[in-house]
């Protein structure tokens, strides 16, 4: 790793302290140029416990929240949307996705379509399990075909941003750690009435009620980014179900830094629909596991 990816200034690669020489190769070739530290995504899964929450929506605010992903998780699989908007004090890059996540097999797929200004262009590819994530991206130095697969823990913000997206999972399992949570009211989406709540979740008792290597990357994001109470912005339906997130994270683009000018913001949307439509997805093979040398750069 060089100074650069440490400081995270503008022109040097993104998250500061990213220790991983694969996890720099591919992420950076996507989000370097954006200035700051813009980063993206993380590879969960769904909960590794049950909490046996009815599937309807509970009276209290607080309660309908932290059920949330356990319901939703027991519809089967949804398809998704995602959106992930950075802002540092010089650059604004969005990243947006679509794909699915099978909450049975515990295994997603997303591909995120990378915006102008990164040093690549096209779209990374991103295969996600509790604890697990596998990358693609034809920009990277990585043979055609290939994929780099990272353990969460590599990434100092467990792949909740780093990969241009929060997986499903993940982003909804963040919401069992909501320590605040106000009825806002109820919207009309698409012709489902839905419940919008409003709150602060703490990521480090998300990761302690989703347990196991699903709660990995929430264990990680706890422990680097520099907001602790993450706000968040949460529609569910009359069953209970996650139709929509929005999570707000904040890390420092200068590895250290308690300034505002160093600080950058993400916000992560995930949009969820066709609750029980199968999904399609599947882990890399072996054979197609690119494995990169330590000193390796993707430039």
């Amino acid at each position: 790793m060089t100074d650069q990816q440490r400081t995270g200034r503008p022109g040097r690669r993104p998250m500061p302290h990213l220790r991983s020489a694969a996890g720099a190769a591919l992420l950076a070739a996507a989000l370097a140029g954006l200035s700051a530290g813009c980063a993206a995504g993380s590879g969960g899964g769904s909960s590794d416990q049950q909490s046996g929450a009815p599937d309807q929506l509970a009276a209290d605010p607080l309660t309908a929240v932290r059920n949330a992903a356990d319901i939703t998780g027991r519809t089967g699989s949804a398809h998704v949307a995602t959106e992930l908007l950075t802002e540092s004090s010089e650059k604004k890059a969005a990243f947006t996705g679509t794909g699915g996540y099978d909450y049975v097999k515990r295994i997603g797929r997303l591909e995120v379509q990378v915006p102008p200004g990164a040093a690549t262009t096209g779209k990374i590819v991103e295969v996600v399990l509790p604890g697990t994530v596998y990358l693609q991206n034809s920009g990277a130095k990585v043979p055609e075909g290939k994929w780099v697969k990272l353990d969460v823990r590599q990434l100092p913000d467990g792949n909740l941003v780093s990969g241009g997206a929060t997986d499903p999972a993940t982003a909804a399992g963040a919401l069992r750690g909501a320590q605040k949570a106000d009825a806002v009211g109820t919207e009309t989406v698409d012709g489902v009435s839905l419940h919008h709540y409003r709150g602060t979740l703490d990521l480090a008792k998300a990761a302690d009620a989703t347990g196991g290597r699903g709660g990995d990357g929430l264990r990680m994001g706890a422990q680097t980014f520099t907001v602790k109470e993450v706000p968040y912005d949460a529609w569910l339906d009359d069953q209970g179900r996650l139709h929509k997130v929005v999570e707000v994270f904040t890390f420092a683009g200068v590895a250290g830094s308690k300034e505002a000018k160093d600080q950058v913001k993400v916000t992560s949307t995930t949009s969820l629909t066709d609750f029980g439509k199968p999904v399609e997805a599947a882990e890399p093979a072996a054979s197609d596991i690119y494995a990169m040398k330590p000193t390796e750069s993707p430039k």
